[in-house]
């Protein structure tokens, strides 16, 4: 389970970390959670489920972030706290395609979503349905019910996803009319994302018996009672006839307790209190006519303030519920514990306590795998996961250490667990189908109780880990889905990932270590006396379960606050790739399928390196490639101040066909930017081709529209089986008159000196490279000095689930709020945004010309 890192509340109320959304104008949801926590709960109830879960859009938007959960324990579920978007998952499907999607059991499950059923492998049921605002998709609501129960006819299901997913459209549209309205108008709208932790709503639960408590005063030296109508009502007293006598109050008890009602006074008197006296008074008749008994507790104190005068004040509490249920559970033969729905010890009576062999104190408010050493196997703890998320009985067998056979039942709910344990006899070859008996064999005295069958939960881990590396890409995807992977897997704190080169080791991924800690360890060669260093050079992991075993064989070795060790070798087709290292804060045993777990997902993690590795020295050198056929510098022109930025993709070779350029043609200035479709050495090779094409003929002298004309007739020429956009605009500095063809591109922007900015309207031809006799229209335009020009790809402007158009008004307001004193400046502030996009699907070009200004200086 995890450990939770503090989130402001700040970060809470807004879903996207930083800007306030307190309620400032209607009353609507004050923060992101309030406007989904109702819809998800009216879904849940609809389909009859156990779980919901509500998905948001990262700010990113490369990944879907649980914003809240309901039903199911959120340590359960947090290695899909963030899912991407494009992974092969039902959510992110749903979300992908924006449509509903059912799947009414584990089969159609693992028939669609194999890696998903691989990672969550339990018989359930799920519903998923895009959450949209104004047609797009900003999240996913994900409702879980039990595979167990009568099916549910598909029509319904879309009928309570689609209520669900108009309500949290209208309460979402009110959480963002209440977010104050931005400080300045640079300042981006507020949209809806998330990107902190999931927050739990709690499923309503069925109304509990109310605890009933009457107040009273009793008056010690007279024996007068005063007593208020709901203490009058648990002795069956009227208020209007009731003498306040301690007779009339003996009359109502049960004969045999009038004893205790006697002994509460001398205990008052001699000690100031009465802690607990049980009493059982007259209760309504019984049909037979046979009197009734209902049980009581008095409790209370004497008041000191009083020295005149001993009275008592206390109350009569109702125990019919809660205290004869815990006696009558601690006289059973079995044990009997209770789970919260986190997983922690909420009740456990004394025969659980006994077989355990441990005390309560230890139990309550803890995981019972952390606290019993021998119910620490993964197994173990998977056989909960199974039972939550299945909502199905579960039942294994667990052999103590030195003692005897255990059999543990657990019986699910959507608020908690309830376990029994009772002694039994051996497992035998029968009962075993003829095998051994491995942790979290199924067991129990019927064969209705073995409903879900076991799995192995270390095995789980590997699993999840393949499909997770599969998605990995670059050595920094590996080392983030690794640590994101073994650090809540296996509750360690710590996480250091080492390469090998050149003799030496050198860190690529460290999470949880001090500050500066691991400092000493860079580039220690093959030789150094070093675990991690032996792990990798014997090809053996090595495993220290307290830092006396680590030092004692490794004296000396810089120690930091963990207290247990294991050091994986990185070996990849029989070659050292590293080291990984994982460290536990508190003592931690290592089981033998843990041991085998961990050593199978080191070779894993080390062929996903090493794969990865080759694939960061292919993109290094198509990026050199991509940067040699751009123009390194541009000319300096009198009257103008141009630069150009370049992002390349980060899917596939990072390679793509985007160029800018500026060209001298006689006493004008051709501006140009392009996009050849595809993001490969080929599209990099034809946007060479067009960008030489495009400077030969603009040197030449040649009309705007023959310089688009030649260079879409070479295209089709090629037959490259490529298609690009350009636009080409030929500007005079010394008058700002210009000529600009558009064959496809996207519209330029332009910002007057004043700070308005507009989309200049170009007609628009057809793409270079479709119709080899296509006609360019030319626009003419205008610019006054002080006026900035800017011409970019739809790289910068596309982003998933979001419009062209959008986009492209987005960059308008940016250029707006920018400072055009330096076009330098300037461009960095409109590439900002596409530079902390970490999932870019496309590259980008920004040519950013300032027309009629003093000269900075070559771009």
């Amino acid at each position: 389970m995890e450990e939770e890192a503090a989130v402001p509340d700040e970060a809470r109320r807004t879903g996207r970390g930083g800007r306030s959304a307190e309620r400032i104008r209607t009353g609507g949801p004050a923060r992101i959670e309030d406007a989904l926590a109702e819809p998800v709960l009216a879904a849940v109830r609809a389909l009859d489920g156990y779980g919901g879960l509500v998905y948001l859009r990262s700010p990113d938007r490369r990944s879907l972030v649980l914003c809240v959960v309901t039903g199911v324990p959120r340590s359960l579920l947090r290695s899909w706290w963030r899912v991407p978007v494009g992974g092969a998952l039902p959510m992110a499907e749903s979300y992908r395609n924006r449509e509903s999607l059912w799947l009414p059991d584990e089969r159609a499950t693992m028939l669609r979503f194999p890696q998903f059923t691989a990672a969550l492998p339990y018989p359930f049921a799920s519903a998923h349905h895009p959450v949209t605002m104004g047609g797009e998709a900003v999240g996913v609501l994900v409702v879980l019910r039990s595979a167990s129960l009568d099916p549910v006819a598909a029509e319904e299901v879309d009928f309570a996803l689609r209520t669900a997913g108009r309500t949290m459209e209208g309460r979402l549209t009110e959480y963002l009319d209440d977010l104050p309205a931005p400080a300045h108008p640079g300042i981006p709208v507020p949209e809806i994302e998330y990107d902190s932790q999931p927050v739990s709503v709690q499923l309503h639960a069925p109304p509990a018996r109310a605890v009933r408590i009457g107040g009273l005063e009793w008056d010690l030296d007279t024996g007068l009672w005063n007593m208020d109508e709901e203490a009058l009502e648990l002795l069956g007293l009227e208020a209007s006839t009731f003498g306040g006598t301690s007779a009339e109050v003996e009359s109502r008890v049960c004969p045999d307790d009038r004893y205790e009602l006697r002994a509460s006074r001398r205990e008052a008197l001699t000690t100031g209190f009465v802690r607990a006296r049980r009493l059982r008074v007259v209760d309504e008749p019984a049909e037979d006519g046979q009197t009734r008994y209902r049980p009581l507790e008095l409790r209370g104190h004497v008041l000191r303030s009083l020295p005149s005068q001993r009275l008592f004040t206390g109350a009569f509490v109702d125990t019919s519920g809660s205290a004869t249920a815990a006696e009558a559970a601690e006289r059973l033969p079995d044990g009997l514990f209770s789970l919260d729905q986190d997983g922690r010890v909420t009740y456990v009576n004394q025969r659980c306590l006994e077989l355990l062999g441990c005390e309560r104190k230890q139990l309550i408010g803890h995981y019972p795998w952390h606290v019993i050493t021998w119910l620490r196997d993964p197994a173990y703890e998977d056989r909960y996961r199974a039972a939550m998320l299945s909502q199905q009985p579960v039942s294994y067998l667990v052999h103590t250490t030195d003692g005897p056979w255990l059999g543990f039942v657990l019986y699910p709910g959507v608020h908690g667990l309830t376990g029994r344990v009772f002694t039994t006899a051996p497992p035998t070859a029968a009962r075993t189908g003829g095998r051994s008996t491995a942790p979290g064999d199924l067991v129990g005295p019927a064969a209705a109780e073995q409903v879900a069958p076991a799995r192995a939960g270390a095995l789980y881990h590997v699993v999840q880990m393949a499909s997770v590396l599969t998605e990995a890409v670059t050595v920094q995807d590996v080392c983030r889905a690794v640590s994101e992977q073994l650090l809540p897997a296996f509750g360690a704190q710590e996480l250091a990932l080492y390469t090998v080169s050149d003799g030496r080791m050198y860190l690529l991924w460290e999470s949880g270590y001090p500050e500066g800690f691991l400092d000493r360890f860079e580039g220690v060669p093959l030789d150094t006396q070093l675990p991690g260093v032996h792990a990798l050079t014997t090809r053996f992991p090595l495993f220290f379960e307290s830092p006396e075993a680590l030092s004692s064989a490794y004296p000396g070795i810089a120690l930091d606050r963990m207290s247990s060790w294991s050091f994986l070798p990185l070996i990849a087709s029989g070659h050292a790739v590293g080291s990984c290292i994982l460290g536990w804060a508190d003592r931690h045993r290592f089981t033998p399928d843990e041991r085998a777990a961990l050593t199978a997902l080191s070779g894993l993690a080390a062929q996903a390196l090493e794969r990865a590795r080759l694939y960061d020295d292919e993109s290094a050198v198509a990026r050199g490639l991509q940067e040699g056929l751009l123009p390194h510098r541009l000319p300096a022109i009198e009257g103008l101040r141009a630069t150009g930025r370049y992002l390349p993709g980060t899917r596939g070779m990072a390679i793509g066909g985007d160029w800018y350029d500026v060209i001298r043609t006689g006493r004008k200035v051709a501006l140009v930017i392009g996009d050849v479709e595809g993001h490969s050495v080929s599209a990099a090779a034809v946007m060479g081709q067009l960008r030489s094409a495009v400077h030969a003929f603009a040197a030449s002298g040649r009309q705007p529209q023959e310089v688009i004309t030649h260079t879409n007739r070479l295209l089709s020429e090629l037959e490259a089986d490529a298609i690009a956009t350009c636009c080409y605009i030929e500007l005079d500095p010394a008058t700002g008159r210009a000529l600009a063809v558009r064959a496809g591109h996207p519209p330029p922007l332009l910002r007057h000196p004043d700070g308005r900015t507009e989309v200049l309207d170009l007609v628009g031809g057809v793409m270079l490279g479709v119709q080899p006799e296509a006609v360019y229209p030319v626009t003419a335009l205008s610019l006054v000095p002080g006026s900035v020009l800017a011409l970019y790809t739809d790289g910068l402007v596309e982003m998933p689930g979001s419009d062209i158009e959008t986009g492209i008004d987005t960059l308008r307001r940016s250029l707006a709020a920018g400072a055009p004193d330096s076009v330098e400046e300037l461009a960095d502030q409109l590439i900002k945004s596409a530079h902390r996009t970490e999932d870019r699907v496309d590259d980008v070009a920004l040519l950013l010309t300032a027309f009629g200004r003093p000269q900075e200086g070559p771009g």
